[in-house]
């Protein structure tokens, strides 16, 4: 007997929500009953991905409906894809109406937004899910598994590099990511990713956490000082564009298109700014020290502006070290036309310039071993289909498939809450020069 498929809705309809529309429309027991969104074109955009699924349309709501929404449509679970600083907006009436919550990360940006959630997750007692699709990366789960194994022994040290080249780098200062109080920078936005790695990796909780932080490649002023700037707001229709290394052409992608320039009619989000234009108010060279409650401690550097991208990771323990290194993309080139369908600058696939990831195991006294890995090609790593499949079930293909270990658990709002804290921890540094106790910030995620 067939059981009827659990109402979704989307809320926020810009290009990471493409992975939620395309995965609820390829499994049987979601239907996407509805969208929400301030563009009328964007949402009309999705309901074309789900007619070509052979889905029936969406409603259409404003986002002031929302709540409207969620009761005329029988909503039995959300999914949060909008500004990360609008996440809480969504997330909160939604857990108080009765839904399960999937909300893309970070899960919000700032310490009284996570408050306000974690208070309405314990009063109503519902789910909610942050989707940290890194940690369904099979390369970052066989880390896990090592050093759970005690590979290393007792980590006493973590040191994490991550890089963002001249590509997609950039691509956060084009956007409303440049501007803090809709993303909460870099650290929040990005790299909470690698923050709930850790704590899932060390199986620990920050503690404290010390950084600093500039503007020093991007924005008006460093693009003078380094030769770089352009001058022009957009790129789109700007003649000192033609030739930029840094542009995004907006018209050379059908997806792009659709999405941002036909939709700025509806609301004036500019998809394509002058990443040497202001205001760029977050950083781009950004250095951490972070202390866990068990003792380890972790040195982390994020440049946006690298000639290539990828990510090194070290774990130094009582019985050895572990080395992770991940060369996403060996170097940029400039004005790459955008490829994807889904008009993402990076992670839909591996990308053509590629060179792999490499991880080593150093034990004391014996000579080091080269850890087989198995790696994938799909959405960040494998991580973005194997996270809707721990999500949302797997997508039933008709056809008799071996069956998979179980996955490991999704993040839960605790899991958001302390990858969020060192990044609202690192803003804080970055203001006042003082180190910042995580405890402080959120008291209450400590009596959970």
């Amino acid at each position: 007997m067939s059981r009827t498929p659990l109402r979704a809705a989307i809320v926020g309809t810009g290009s990471r929500a493409q992975t939620f529309t395309h995965g609820l429309a390829a499994r049987p027991g979601h239907l996407v009953a509805a969208l929400c969104d301030p563009s009328p074109t964007r949402m009309a955009f999705h309901n074309r991905v789900l007619a070509a699924a052979g889905e029936p349309a969406a409603t259409e709501w404003e986002p002031d409906r929302f709540t409207d929404m969620l009761a005329r449509e029988d909503i039995d679970e959300v999914v949060v894809t909008t500004v990360d600083a609008a996440h809480d907006r969504y997330i909160v009436p939604a857990l108080r109406a009765g839904c399960r919550v999937v909300t893309e990360k970070p899960m919000t940006v700032d310490a009284d937004r996570c408050a306000r959630i974690l208070e309405t997750v314990e009063a109503t007692g519902n789910s909610l899910t942050v989707a940290f699709n890194y940690r369904f990366n099979p390369v970052h789960e066989t880390v896990r598994a090592l050093l759970a194994d005690g590979a290393v022994g007792e980590i006493l040290s973590v040191h994490f590099e991550w890089l963002l080249d001249t590509r997609h780098g950039a691509d956060y200062f084009r956007r409303w990511h440049r501007e803090k109080r809709h993303s909460g920078g870099l650290m929040v936005h990005k790299s909470s990713h690698h923050f709930d790695l850790v704590n899932w990796w060390l199986a620990d909780e920050p503690h404290e956490v010390f950084g600093y932080g500039r503007l020093g490649f991007y924005g008006a002023e460093a693009g003078e000082r380094h030769g770089l700037r352009r001058d022009y707001d957009r790129a789109h229709g700007a003649a000192p564009a033609d030739g930029d290394p840094f542009a995004l052409d907006l018209t050379a992608n059908d997806t792009l298109r659709s999405l941002y320039l036909d939709a700025e009619q509806d609301d004036g989000y500019l998809r394509d700014r002058n990443v040497f234009g202001g205001p760029v108010t977050i950083e781009d060279d950004m250095a951490l020290l972070v202390r866990y409650a068990r003792g380890a401690t972790m040195t982390y550097h994020l440049t946006a502006y690298s000639p290539w991208e990828g990510y090194r990771v070290m774990f130094n323990g009582s019985a050895g070290r572990l080395e992770l290194e991940v060369e996403e993309s060996r170097w940029a080139q400039p004005r790459t036309p955008v490829a994807s369908d889904s008009g993402a600058l990076h992670g839909d696939t591996a990308a053509e310039h590629a060179g792999g990831a490499r991880l080593t195991l150093r034990p004391l006294w014996r000579p080091p071993l080269d850890i087989p890995l198995d790696t994938a090609r799909e959405a960040h790593g494998g991580g973005d289909p194997r996270m809707l499949d721990a999500l949302f079930g797997p997508v039933d293909t008709g056809m008799p498939t071996a069956p998979e270990k179980p996955a490991h658990p999704t993040a839960t709002e605790r899991d958001g809450a302390l990858a969020l804290a060192v990044g609202v921890a690192a803003n804080r540094c970055f203001e006042t020069g003082r180190p910042v106790a995580v405890r402080d910030l959120i008291p209450g995620l400590w009596g959970r």
